[in-house]
């Protein structure tokens, strides 16, 4: 008869208590998930109303709220480059019903360029899902007497230190590009920040500012009234619905500032379960590969992605990271 000792039966306990730690936790995670939601879904957009991320918002809202049976709300959190709206998702509860649908430098470009941040984006959010990457048009009021990039470029350098450009808050992609023109040109354009997309067009129209930079979803119609002119747009293909615009590189400006695709990115408060994660994922791309979601996206300016997920996001990012903080460097942009 073999007898165990009181030592062997403690450990032996313990060993039982420590596997079916992992086992309760996983069982909690899928009971949550199983629940969710729970309660009515908030998307934040720290952006002002009226922009191509706000109109995003609301069309993938009414198409994941009546799939996951719970009513989706935007929540539009303008300020400080989009840092306030994202920080109110990253000190979010980790159960997936506090969403940020951002750009790429609310993301992941402030982190180079804040010296203090109330959230560090690595930590803080779990990405969810990229439902669109995004080429960002240039223009200028259709009175500006340029109608091309390289005519622009003349025209900044002719007129050094008289000129500004606008963007969508200090760090944004708008702000990095213009400073890239400045070095390129030595134009000394004044940055005008703006707390979104919507307002920035406003004053580039009322022509407060010279240069603005923005999607097709919101420059179209002043761009077909003969409003403002676009001139370029960055990445590397023509933007759906205005394919007569080149890419930097087609009008003749080859650089590396210019050719980097941005994102619209959604993500959560870190440690969110991931299969509350992957519900959320399942629920997008489900929208967006509707045919009327994918129309709607398409006048928009942009092509739906419809293979993206927590997984494949994250990825990306972690690719992406050392691209956007060379550019930051080579900008020479630093913000308190």
């Amino acid at each position: 008869m073999t007898r165990i000792t009181r030592r062997q039966a403690l450990a032996s306990a313990g060993a039982l208590a420590a596997t079916g730690l992992p086992l309760a936790a996983q069982a909690s995670a899928e009971n949550a998930a199983a629940n969710f939601p729970s309660k009515p879904i908030r998307i934040i957009v720290p952006y002002q109303a009226g922009g191509a991320t706000d109109a995003l918002s609301r069309l993938l809202g009414q198409h994941i709220g009546p799939d996951l049976g719970q009513p989706v709300v935007v929540d539009n959190k303008p300020g400080a480059g989009g840092i306030l709206g994202t920080n109110e998702v990253a000190k979010s509860d980790p159960d997936g019903h506090t969403i940020s649908l951002g750009l790429t430098s609310t993301l992941l470009v402030n982190r180079f360029l804040y010296s203090k941040m109330p959230f560090d984006p690595a930590r803080d959010l779990d990405m969810l899902y990229r439902p669109i990457d995004s080429g960002t048009l240039i223009a200028v009021h259709s009175g500006v007497p340029v109608k091309t990039l390289g005519e622009l470029f003349k025209h900044i350098e002719a007129n050094r230190g008289k000129l500004s450009y606008g963007s969508y808050g200090l760090g944004s992609y708008p702000h990095l590009a213009g400073e890239r023109i400045n070095q390129m040109t030595k134009g000394e354009m004044t940055h005008a920040p703006y707390k979104g997309e919507a307002p920035m067009v406003q004053a580039l129209l009322a022509r407060d500012i010279d240069v603005g930079w923005g999607s097709v979803q919101v420059m179209k119609q002043f761009v077909d009234a003969g409003k403002l002119r676009v001139l370029a747009i960055t990445g590397r293909e023509r933007p759906p619905g205005m394919p007569d615009v080149p890419t930097f590189t087609e009008a003749g400006v080859n650089d590396d500032a210019f050719n980097i695709v941005g994102f619209f990115g959604m993500a959560v408060a870190a440690k969110t379960p991931d299969a509350i994660k992957q519900k959320l994922s399942n629920a997008i791309a489900k929208a967006l590969s509707k045919p009327e979601v994918n129309a709607r996206v398409a006048a928009m300016g942009f092509r739906a992605n419809t293979n993206s997920s927590p997984q494949e996001f994250t990825a990306l990012y972690k690719r992406e990271l050392p691209k956007w903080e060379a550019l930051v460097k080579s900008v020479g942009v630093k913000l308190d």
